[in-house]
Parts: structure tokens; sequence; C-alpha cells
């Protein structure tokens, strides 16, 4: 019974080892989706989304609140500002600053109460949807960061959905949990 047991655990860590190298496959697979997309630029995300917005702001808990965005290129189109109005998570409004320094990509994110986060990322594009990659933290915990551009299927375009997801890294999921969604509508 002894050796039953011990041969059993003996698979057991040896499917659990299978099971991580499966999740780290996927995983790199899920990113070379990504990179096989092409890279974007700046340049091509600003005027697709430069403005002024509304729409509600949801989180996975059902929190759903009603929130304005402010979307700015500088006019060389190497600097991004996104402000999200006051409440959408804080009584303070949230700024965005995506800016490229030489070849790199850094977002400076601030809410106004906590530290400032900044990260290094990627800027891809895929179809007419661009996705901001990187590696960071959220919420004390090691992620891979995603920001994703979709368009809505609408008439004229003209409106998005941005995510904010991750994909934590202590955790043995191989997928992206949604922390936020924003609904990009063209302010009347």
């Amino acid at each position: 019974m002894k050796t039953r047991n011990k041969n059993m655990m003996m698979l057991s860590q040896k499917s659990y080892v299978y099971l991580k190298l499966l999740i780290s496959l996927l995983l790199l697979t899920n990113l070379n989706a990504y990179a096989n997309t092409g890279k974007g630029q700046l340049s091509q995300l600003c005027p697709l989304i430069t403005g002024q917005w509304q729409g509600s702001a949801a989180n996975p808990s059902g929190n759903v609140k009603s929130v304005e965005t402010a979307i700015m290129c500088s006019a060389d189109q190497r600097n991004l500002y996104i402000s999200v109005s006051k409440g959408a998570r804080f009584n303070n409004s949230e700024t965005w600053w995506f800016r490229l320094r030489g070849q790199a990509l850094e977002l400076i994110y601030s809410d106004g109460i906590n530290a400032d986060i900044n990260q290094s990322l990627t800027l891809y594009q895929q179809g007419d949807g661009f996705t901001f990659l990187g590696k960071g933290q959220i919420q004390q915990r090691p992620a891979l960061v995603r920001l994703s551009f979709d368009p809505i299927d609408s008439a004229d375009n003209k409106r998005w959905l941005w995510q904010q997801s991750a994909h934590y890294l202590d955790d043995d999921s191989d997928s992206y949990q949604v922390i936020r969604a924003i609904e990009l509508n063209p302010l009347n």
C-alpha cells in the first residue's frame, strides 16, 4: 500500500509539472498570437481614439458607473493622454500617459491617491484593434498586463471598448482576467 501511495504521489508530481509546462506553452502561444499580428504605432492609434467619450465602466464584481473619458495625443503623436472622469474608481480622475522614449513605450498611471505606476509596454495591432502588453504588478501580484482598444461594431466605427486585463503569474490560470472595461462612445 505504501508503494502504491508513493507511486501515486510521484505520478501526481509529474502530472503537476506537465500541467505547468502545458500552461506555460499556452501562455506563450497567446503572446505569440500578438507577436505575429505586427507591432502597432501610437501614430496609428492616436487619430482613431482622440476625442471626448462617454460610457459605462464595469468590473467583474458588477459595479457599473457612468464615466467620461478624454483622450488627447501630442502633435508628434509620441504621447497619448487618457483621463477617466472622477468617480470611475476613486474620488479623483485617473490619468494614463503612454509615451515613446526613443523606441521604448512607457506608461505612467496616476489615480491621485496611490503612488504612480510606471510600466514598459509594447503596442500591437490586430485587425482594427490595438493592444498594449507588458509585465508588471497589479495589487502587489506579478502579472502580464493587457490594455486593449477594440472597435465596437457600428455603422461609423466610432465606438470603442477599452478592456484592462491581467494574467496573474502567481496562479495556475492560463487566461487573462478582465479587471475593468470602459465603453468609449462619442460625447454628444
